[in-house]
């Protein structure tokens, strides 16, 4: 297969209504997506990065500019016929987490025309050893007033979804109303998890545990920046309550998840495709969990439409060892998408193998364009020159 061009999408998709976490607020998100095409357009391939600047610096610009250094590298697998010249071209690629969600793009299309040419499932490059037949998918509740959270809660619950992640912000009251609220419609048939998203400072944190306790909350994550005054001494607190802290945005790249390890502090991480850089970045994040036998969950960035959708459902689904899943909220979360298919997850927020080969999904080449705002080409025939 010879991969002759790339075109570089910037889309904005809206939501279905507001969605608030302690960092941000919004009705809409910005992601890239990249498409490979090869053989005069025969294979297409599709990759989709929905960049997050506070976490690893990155925007829908610096996206960009990365995706179209990248493959104007030598290196690129511009004839590509194995999925080793994938790995190897991301191996090559600079660690810095400020390129992660470029590489995710890059990686996540090649890998999907690939597996189109070769009649294959993303799946199938995948390794096996952890892979399971089915994952069933944790709700968030994003945060509200308790009319907003109970309507949330009670449409879970109709769902039948018990793994709940429950934002929190700043706001003692609102957090303690939410946690009320969440007991009220679930009390304890549930597994919940707080995520503050690092705006907690100690002592807030450190009145947030006992509360957290009393709700029946295991895990906190990320409930402030690490290193903060305070944090080992809220850690070892927390320890010694029955919670769990767990790395998110902290942890981005292999080197941090290794740092924050050797600080002993944090107990379980969230691993996140687009933010690690693709398959082959986060699986060794994954790897080095496992050998460390520290626990982790497969989580998402607000605002993925179908592709990262998609490539998360195939994550998760070589991840069965995973403590829970976030993820394919595709119908519950946009207007709008770029897929034809609807990949959500159903009752129980059960989920399966995608048909088709590649990701195993369908990209509305009609939509694409009509929602782009932006768009840059690479000819590789000219960049190869």
């Amino acid at each position: 297969m010879q991969v002759e061009s790339v075109k570089i999408y910037r889309i904005t998709l809206p939501f279905q209504g507001r969605f608030a976490i302690s960092l941000r607020e919004g009705r809409s998100s910005t992601r890239i997506v990249v498409e490979v095409s090869a053989d005069q357009g025969r294979v297409k391939g599709y990759g989709e990065a929905v960049p997050i600047e506070f976490v690893t610096g990155e925007t829908p610009e610096t996206v960009t500019k990365d995706v179209r250094s990248y493959v104007s590298a030598g290196s690129f697998p511009h004839p590509l016929t194995d999925v080793f010249q994938i790995w190897d071209f991301i191996e090559q690629r600079p660690r810095g987490k400020e390129h992660n969600a470029a590489l995710c793009a890059i990686e996540m299309a090649l890998l999907d025309a690939l597996g189109k040419e070769q009649r294959r499932s993303v799946l199938g490059y995948l390794p096996q050893q952890w892979a399971t037949p089915c994952i069933h998918y944790g709700a968030p509740i994003t945060l509200g007033d308790r009319g907003r959270i109970e309507q949330l809660c009670n449409m879970i619950k109709g769902i039948g979804m018990r793994h709940l992640r429950i934002k929190m912000g700043s706001d003692f009251d609102q957090n303690k109303t939410a946690l009320e609220t969440v007991w009220e419609v679930f009390g304890p048939d549930c597994e919940k998890r707080a995520d503050p998203n690092g705006v907690w400072d100690f002592e807030l944190a450190m009145r947030h545990l006992p509360l957290l306790a009393k709700y029946q909350v295991k895990i906190v994550e990320e409930p402030m920046p690490r290193t903060r005054a305070g944090f080992p001494e809220l850690a070892e607190a927390a320890r010694a309550m029955g919670l769990t802290l767990m790395a998110c945005e902290s942890a981005p790249t292999l080197q941090e998840v290794k740092t924050i390890i050797d600080e002993g502090q944090y107990g379980m991480f969230n691993v996140k495709l687009c933010r690690s850089g693709g398959f082959h970045r986060t699986l060794q994040i994954i790897d080095h969990l496992r050998k460390k036998k520290i626990p982790f969950q497969i989580g998402c960035t607000l605002g993925e439409a179908g592709l990262l959708s998609a490539a998360g459902r195939a994550l998760g689904l070589v991840c069965s060892d995973a403590i829970t899943y976030d993820g394919s909220y595709d119908r519950f979360l946009l207007k709008e998408n770029i897929i034809e298919e609807d990949i959500s997850f159903g009752p129980g927020g059960k989920a399966g193998p995608l048909g088709g080969y590649g990701l195993g999904v369908t990209v509305n080449s009609e939509k694409l364009s009509r929602l782009s705002d932006f768009s840059d080409f690479v000819s590789l025939e000219r960049a190869y020159l």
